[in-house]
């Protein structure tokens, strides 16, 4: 394997697969870009050796993705009418996504089709040993993150967990998120990287039909912070449905804090919890100003949902959600997941705490941060949740 060196590691890929087509002209510069960014992280040599080593694998995995689709005919699997949900980080949309993805008649990606996408899992056998690579990968990330087990207990699935949409996107070096990158000691948020939305969803697309390839047919359920990219989620999907979870963004801004707290901690070590809160209020601020200034925010292609709505009964919002998709809560889907919420206890693996006190902790005023969020509140029918 080469070094963490762009050129290096993108013809050390082609040698050793055999194979050229990145799927995209514009590959090998986004990729130079990204190493870059590693480089000027400050990692000592073995974090250097773990990005090349993660680099590589993203790369091969690229080249074989891409492979699969000129040997198969991939490109031609329809994507009907996928629902999908989105809200902000820790609105419940992970809890919803795995209630619906239990349902019989549903598919959503899985964790081992995304990290070892080739060949079509479709095809895989019973014994495909992929489903065994990603259930170690998760059981390394789940020891070396293990407070993550606390605010996101679901990856106890293992390799047959639930990725967001952005996990799509990971040998597409637009992102860099934690469940491709936990081996390397650099923070989750990468700026200057190149998105392009479209493209990004182009490459979703094509990891739907690559994991719809040779399977019988069945209704998307899938997960994703869209919220930034609506114009270009209905341009690549116009006959989709989108639920959108809303909760109280103090809330948000202090749970999603102490989460990625915790995540950070696992892969960079000890954060400053006072700058982790500025950024994720920030973060929070900027995601509802999206939402109230967003021309598609009332799209009729969405349903906006009160996460205490879900709280207080998820099976009623779910059979909600599915009337406004055109689908039906059938008696199998709704015992799936009431036999789901009776064997999957929130707190299975201890309890997630965390305080807006780590807002008064930076010098805000939870008064007037009410405040300033309340025409989103009103908008949605958001109440202020009166918890630590």
């Amino acid at each position: 394997m080469a070094d963490l060196n762009a050129e290096a590691l993108l013809a050390d890929a082609q040698a050793r697969t055999g194979l050229t087509d990145w799927g995209d002209d514009t590959l090998p510069e986004r990729f130079a870009t990204a190493v870059k960014h590693l480089g000027a992280a400050g990692m000592d040599v073995d974090g250097q050796h773990a990005a090349a080593a993660v680099c590589s694998g993203l790369l091969t995995s690229r080249l074989e993705f891409f492979e699969d689709r000129r040997r198969h005919p991939v490109a031609d699997e329809a994507i009907v009418a996928p629902l999908f949900v989105t809200g902000e980080p820790r609105t419940g949309t992970t809890l919803m996504h795995a209630l619906m993805a239990v349902d019989p008649e549903a598919r959503a990606l899985r964790f081992w089709e995304v990290m070892y996408p080739s060949g079509p899992p479709g095809l895989a056998e019973v014994d495909d040993p992929r489903r065994g690579w990603a259930d170690a990968d998760w059981r390394e990330i789940n020891a070396k993150l293990p407070k993550w087990l606390h605010s996101h207990p679901y990856n106890d699935m293992l390799g047959d967990g639930l990725p967001e949409d952005e996990r799509t996107w990971a040998f597409d070096f637009r992102v860099m998120t934690p469940t491709a990158w936990w081996r390397v000691p650099v923070p989750t948020v990468v700026q200057g990287l190149p998105i392009d939305a479209a493209a990004q969803y182009r490459i979703h697309r094509m990891m739907l039909q690559q994991c719809q390839f040779g399977r019988p047919e069945k209704n998307w359920v899938l997960k994703g912070f869209h919220g930034f990219r609506l114009r270009e989620f209905f341009d690549a999907y116009p006959d989709a449905t989108l639920v959108w979870l809303h909760r109280d963004p103090v809330q948000v801004a202090a749970s999603r804090t102490m989460m990625m707290a915790d995540i950070m901690d696992g892969i960079t070590g000890p954060v400053d919890l006072k700058a982790t809160a500025r950024l994720h209020l920030d973060l929070t601020r900027a995601s509802i100003a999206n939402t109230m200034s967003h021309p598609l925010a009332d799209d009729p292609r969405i349903l906006h949902i009160r996460y205490l709505d879900f709280v207080a009964d998820p099976i009623e919002t779910i059979r909600r959600c599915y009337r406004f998709a055109g689908r039906t809560l059938t008696s199998p889907a709704e015992r799936a997941m009431r036999n789901y919420l009776a064997h999957n206890n929130g707190d299975r693996h201890g309890k997630f705490r965390y305080s807006t006190v780590l807002l008064t902790d930076i010098g805000e005023d939870l008064d007037a941060l009410h405040e300033e969020f309340r025409p989103f509140r009103e908008r949605f029918g958001v109440a202020v949740e009166n918890r630590g």
